[in-house]
């Protein structure tokens, strides 16, 4: 794959540099500025702050320019406000925030690919690498988008790639069409009417009418969703009142939902205000609803799907590509980059341990050299030179 020791020892020192100073959504400014020095050292002919407020964008023109196509790489920068439990010496240093999703090292990666890239160019065309903020529920891909991101570089193509625990190192796995659901918030507000608790024949109490919201929620997937369609309801929280013996005025509940196919995301939109309003009223309650679109689906294209099975089969043969996953409920603001362009997200295996979003969670330094070998050669074989 073509990674040497000297610079694979670089891009382990960069990534766990990265992890032990987390920054959370936007406020990755130690992080934009590591990646800007960096691909500024690299010799890109373009290195831009600020897009999407702490984006970066580094510009390799290749040795030829026939083409006039251009590819875009993109890995995310932030972390997630969680503790670390880890125990690594490169540990985060920041007390309640860390790199729990693998960032760090897709970060690392896209760095290191982008050091080979400055050095061959040995393609007709550009690479735009893409250093995102705000992925962990910020929307930092749509703000990219948004800045012109797509147009300013006049990108055709775009892709990604995300570690995946569980997957052996040197494996990877990605599928055409839908490959992770969209995400969206939901907050419900109940107003009943207080009272003593030794009087429940006076109030109406909203942690009742909270509990029967809850439980009906949970029949708009058995009962309203088609069988053949994919989502998930999920209530996360639900507060009111503080005193054992008071009958709270208002109760709040808050979650999520998850789904692939467009009228589904929209039923589930009205269903969840149904039910809370109807029920309320019911009980003599009154439920207001706030519903959020947050990500939209992962789609990836077709063709560049099996152009980028066919770029990691060349690397580590047949058996350790699967091209046809099962998609992944969870959710990644790439949606809204492959909204803008063609392309595709692929997973890469991280090896056995804890999964993201876990305390203990740590990038596998062992999956560095398949990451930079991958993004190198969707380049390379994608604008290959005469």
């Amino acid at each position: 794959m073509q990674v040497t020791d000297a610079d694979y020892a670089d891009v382990v020192e960069w990534r766990r540099d990265l992890h032990a100073h987390p920054e959370l959504q936007f406020e990755v400014h130690r992080t934009a500025a590591f990646v800007a020095q960096k691909l500024t050292e690299f010799g890109c002919d373009e290195v831009v702050t600020g897009i999407g407020k702490t984006g970066v964008v580094g510009v390799i023109r290749g040795q030829k320019q026939a083409s006039g196509r251009v590819i875009g790489l993109r890995a995310d920068m932030d972390a997630l406000p969680i503790e670390e439990e880890t125990g690594a010496p490169w540990a985060s240093k920041t007390k309640g925030v860390m790199h729990a999703c693998g960032h760090d090292g897709h970060t690392a990666i896209l760095l290191g690919a982008a050091r080979e890239l400055a050095r061959s160019r040995a393609f007709d065309g550009t690479a735009v690498v893409i250093f995102q903020p705000a992925e962990e529920g910020g929307g930092g891909g749509k703000a990219m988008v948004e800045d012109g991101l797509m147009d300013r570089f006049a990108i055709n193509e775009v892709y990604a790639m995300h570690t995946e625990p569980g997957l052996p190192i040197g494996q990877f796995m990605t599928a055409s069409g839908p490959l992770a659901a969209s995400a969206d918030g939901f907050r419900i507000r109940i107003d009943g009417k207080g009272a003593h608790g030794a009087s429940p024949h006076v109030s109406v109490d909203p942690l009742v009418v909270g509990a029967n919201i809850l439980l009906a929620l949970q029949t708009i997937v058995s009962r309203n969703v088609h069988p053949r369609q994919c989502a998930v309801v999920t209530v996360g929280w639900m507060a009111g009142g503080k005193a054992g013996n008071v009958i709270p005025q208002t109760a709040e509940m808050g979650g999520t939902t998850r789904t692939f196919d467009p009228a589904t995301r929209d039923l589930m939109e009205k269903r969840i205000t149904d039910i809370a309003t109807h029920v309320a009223t019911a009980y003599g309650a009154t439920a207001t609803v706030t519903y959020k679109h947050m990500f939209p689906p992962v789609v990836n294209h077709g063709k560049q799907t099996a152009f980028a099975v066919d770029v990691a089969r060349s690397l580590v043969g047949d058996d350790k590509v699967n091209g046809t996953m099962e998609p992944l409920m969870g959710s990644e603001d790439f949606a809204f980059m492959l909204e803008a362009r063609p392309g595709n997200i692929m997973l890469i295996g991280n090896g056995n341990g804890p999964s993201v979003h876990e305390a203990g969670y740590d990038f596998n330094d062992a999956a560095i050299s398949y990451g930079v070998a991958y993004f190198r050669a969707l380049v390379e074989r994608g604008l290959p030179l005469a």
